[in-house]
């Protein structure tokens, strides 16, 4: 299955595991896209971007107004929604125009510890 992993880490601890990856030679099964804090990740993936992925979930390239076709919304607000998710690399523009959420599962992680 092709599995996107939303996390909240450092660049540091990114740039050490992609390292680590490369110098070991094992390829890795699972995209993962790193948010510095869990307020960013909260604000990237607001309610409505997390049912827009949703719909667009393993579901191929499509327009921008199917998008919002298919989650029943406007397409001037979800073409915002599309370009902040575009922004933070979670979403990709297809050569014909398109966008696409290339993945079939989608996996949040992040530790709350206390203060």
């Amino acid at each position: 299955m092709n599995t996107v992993i939303l996390e909240v880490r450092s660049l540091a601890d990114t740039l050490a595991d992609a390292a680590r990856a490369m110098h070991s030679g094992r390829a890795e099964r699972e995209a993962r896209i790193g948010f510095a804090t869990p307020e960013l990740l909260w604000q990237v993936l607001s309610a409505k971007r997390w049912e827009l992925l949703k719909a667009m979930c393993g579901a191929g390239a499509m327009s921008i107004r199917e998008a919002a076709r298919r989650v029943g919304r406007d397409v001037k607000a979800v073409h915002g929604d599309v370009t902040a998710l575009l922004n933070a690399g979670i979403l990709s523009r297809t050569v014909e125009g398109g966008v696409v959420f290339p993945f079939e599962a989608v996996k949040v992680e992040f530790v709350l510890e206390a203060a």
